[in-house]
């Protein structure tokens, strides 16, 4: 079977939760499926860190152009290389598309119907229209949480119960779930000027993301723990400015610490390093961090919406993601009792049982094939 994937996203510069899972999917299928041909297509040149590995029956294809790409270029490769089933792990799919082949597409979310407001007018156009044209066209819909599904079939009620399957992401084992390094974690701590006890949360740096709630409920635990740091790791996405306009106006500037992008493994062992981690966000597809945050023994504090109870479980502390003095109580309560935070730790490494990036890939290549 030829097997098609569009893959121009591992291309990009910011490292995002989507893209984290095309190339940990691109780990495996070459790894357990060595009889099909996977073809694999992208616009330039990888990200180094995100560069997929080259099985020997993987056929990396680089086309250029600039503009409307898959609608032209990627699109017409997939009538010369006649594919039998092409996945795009994105909410996008060419228009024209020869028969017989089946397509195969990932909706992670639809944030962009419930906060429009966190996006930009380009953006929000855009990605209604490739969404709808996605689950409208597509064979098959993927998607990652039993809450992204309710979202769709509330919003797409056309789309078929049955034409859509659930399929959770993974993380990544080998850099998180690793003993803790003392040595290097303050070798990295002093890198980024991190001192003392630290909270943190990983994520894009954007509206959506809530973290106007936590610098403000940050404020509320410092009154009662002086030396405590906030460290929030992840890139500036769209409408990033209000979010540290907001820092900046803090009586606490000095203790939020926004070191931006970290490579994964630095970003492991700061994360071993943090009292708890907090993910405020108002809506996630999935939250692959809260099962990072789990194997690498670190307590969660996240607020309890869309699909963030399916993949925390029992292992997480929740609170109400418009509440900063709940989250605040959350975060005081959590750092006092030694007890609590070592029964949540534990819950967590039970919790990350349930998920692995093969286990996705196992799911992801029946599905594709079936």
């Amino acid at each position: 079977m030829k097997i098609a994937i569009q893959a121009a996203d591992l291309d990009a510069p910011r490292i995002d939760g989507t893209r984290v899972y095309i190339l940990n999917l691109l780990k495996y299928f070459g790894k357990i499926d060595s009889s099909d041909e996977f073809f694999i297509y992208h616009k330039n040149k990888f990200n180094p860190e995100l560069t997929p590995p080259n099985f020997p029956n993987y056929k990396i294809i680089t086309k250029c152009l600039p503009h409307l790409w898959t609608q032209t270029v990627f699109a017409r490769e997939l009538w010369k290389n006649r594919p039998d089933v092409l996945w795009m792990p994105m909410h996008n799919i060419p228009i024209i598309r020869r028969k017989g082949m089946k397509t195969v597409v990932t909706i992670h979310d639809l944030a962009f119907k419930y906060f429009p407001e966190t996006f930009t007018k380009k953006d929000l156009l855009k990605i209604n229209l490739l969404t709808k044209l996605a689950v409208n066209y597509a064979d098959k819909i993927i998607t990652i949480s039993e809450s992204s599904k309710k979202d769709i079939l509330k919003f797409y009620p056309n789309v078929k119960e049955k034409n859509i399957k659930v399929i959770y992401h993974g993380f990544d084992s080998e850099v998180y779930e690793k003993e803790k390094d003392i040595k290097k974690e303050e070798e990295i701590k002093n890198n980024y000027g991190i001192s003392g006890p630290y909270l943190i949360y990983i994520g894009a740096i954007q509206p959506r993301k809530n973290l106007d709630l936590l610098v403000k409920a940050f404020g509320e635990v410092k009154k009662d723990i002086l030396d405590l740091k906030l460290v929030l790791v992840g890139e500036k996405a769209w409408l990033s400015d209000a979010v540290f306009g907001k820092i900046e106006n803090s009586p606490h500037k000095n203790d939020i610490i926004c070191p931006g992008k970290i490579n994964f493994q630095d970003l492991g062992h700061l994360l071993r390093g943090a009292k708890a981690f907090v993910f405020p966000s108002l809506y996630e597809g999935f939250g692959i961090p809260i099962l990072e945050a789990f194997a690498s023994k670190v307590p969660v504090i996240c607020s309890k919406n869309s699909s963030l109870p399916e993949v925390g479980g029992e292992a997480a502390i929740y609170f109400d993601g418009n509440n900063a003095g709940e989250l605040a109580e959350k975060i005081k309560k959590i750092l006092a009792d030694d007890n609590l935070r070592n029964a949540h730790i534990a819950k967590g490494l039970l919790q990350i049982k349930k998920f692995s990036w093969e286990k996705c890939a196992r799911e992801t290549l029946g599905y594709l094939k079936s």
